[in-house]
């Protein structure tokens, strides 16, 4: 045979493709751990389904659970805001949504290796509401767990504390790796009230921990509560110990989480409609806030009245946002005063841009030039004495450079 000839049929060989089909492994139903009694007798029931066995722990709720500063039947009442609302916001939900508020207790905070060992659920049901917390029984039984908690089955309307950056990818990596097992998971609506907290209180609250948002606006303080951070030993400590009765206090912890959740929706929808007396940092957030969403009736609604009802040194950040409204609006010579008023009580880099609206409000609507130089004298000066970097620096007095020089050619 040739040298060429062996050649094609060594090429024929390579490229025949083998049809034989590789048989993926079966599932096979783990064993229930030796402690299920004695994690029973420490309150947890037992569920067995297809794929193995989970605890469980239901608690029920009468409308009137005082949970700090509210009741949970507030919330209907926050619904029925939104609803009545005029208004697009994102964290607006509906009485006709399946609602659930919800989190997680974690064996780590990233990587493959870490498991979701607690699942909490709270919602609404007809005149009270149900928390329904899905323990692990042990990692050979996580399939049960993930199951159970149905998200593959329900389109719902999840609400959490940093739930979107953290809880729900953990489950997603958990999912996609018991993919051939479970049925595909559900895209679900998420409301991440994290985000929302982080909106209302900057420059008000130091920390954004839901514990020291429950003590400082919610009006709950907890007694005899375990440090997050533990929550993984303990549950450890259970598995390998058979004993649960630690592992309770961990649930106490979510089933506390999950409680604030209710309580920290019914409180922000309030300060959004102006129903809750906070603080003028509090509804100048609220205001800018609106403005965001390009919603700026309200937003002008909200930071007019903080600039009437709050002591002046409180109102200069409000005055700043209400400043770029009356601009937006032509309301020209009241822009002016408000950015004026504003300058004494914002940050450099604020007042920065209020020297440059000001500038260019004398010189483009109100022609005098004189006061237009002398905002841009001004604004030259602060940048030259700012923190920025110095790129960012050498960028601005190039700009401000030509404004001045533009300005005073207008004089002449």
């Amino acid at each position: 045979m040739s040298y060429e000839n062996k050649i094609l049929q060594m090429k024929k060989m390579l490229g025949k493709k083998t049809t034989e089909r590789v048989e993926q492994p079966k599932f096979t139903k783990p064993a229930p751990p030796l402690y299920k009694e004695r994690w029973q007798q420490a309150g947890l029931a037992v569920v067995d389904n297809d794929f193995g066995i989970l605890f469980k722990r239901e608690v029920r709720y009468p409308f009137d659970y005082k949970h700090g500063h509210y009741t949970l039947g507030e919330l209907v009442a926050a619904l029925e805001i939104w609803e009545n609302a005029d208004i697009e916001h994102p964290y607006a939900l509906h009485t006709k949504e399946r609602i659930v508020f919800w989190d997680t207790e974690t064996t780590g905070l990233k990587g493959t290796g870490t498991h979701i060992f607690l699942l909490g659920f709270l919602q609404q049901d007809e005149d009270e509401f149900v928390l329904t917390q899905y323990v692990l029984a042990d990692p050979a039984n996580e399939v049960a767990m993930l199951f159970e908690s149905k998200l593959w089955q329900r389109s719902t309307t999840l609400v959490s504390y940093n739930g979107k950056s953290f809880d729900w990818p953990q489950l997603e990596t958990r999912w996609t790796l018991n993919r051939q097992t479970l049925p595909p998971l559900k895209e679900q609506k998420h409301i991440d009230l994290l985000h929302s907290s982080k909106r209302l209180w900057k420059n008000d609250l130091e920390k954004m921990k839901l514990v020291q948002v429950e003590e400082e606006k919610l009006g709950f303080k907890r007694q005899g509560d375990i440090p997050g951070h533990l929550a993984p030993i303990i549950y450890f400590d259970a598995v390998k110990s058979g004993q649960a009765e630690v592992l309770m206090k961990v649930l106490l912890h979510n089933e506390w989480d999950l409680l604030s959740l209710i309580t920290l929706y019914i409180h922000q929808t309030k300060l959004l409609f102006s129903g809750e007396q906070e603080s003028a940092v509090t509804y100048t957030n609220v205001g800018k806030w609106y403005s965001d969403l390009k919603q700026q009736v309200a937003s002008e609604y909200v930071l007019t009245n903080v600039t009437e009802n709050y002591r002046e040194s409180e109102t200069a950040l409000a005055h700043f946002y209400l400043a770029f409204q009356h601009k937006r609006q032509g309301r020209y010579h009241e822009a002016i005063k408000a950015f004026e008023t504003s300058i004494i009580g914002i940050s450099n880099r604020q007042k920065i841009q209020a020297y440059e609206q000001l500038s260019m409000l004398h010189e483009h609507q109100i022609k005098a030039y004189d006061t237009a130089l002398l905002y841009a004298e001004k604004g030259f000066k602060l940048i030259q004495h700012s923190d920025l970097s110095f790129e960012q620096k050498e960028k601005q007095l190039v700009k401000w450079k030509k404004r001045y020089e533009r300005i005073q050619n207008k004089q002449q």
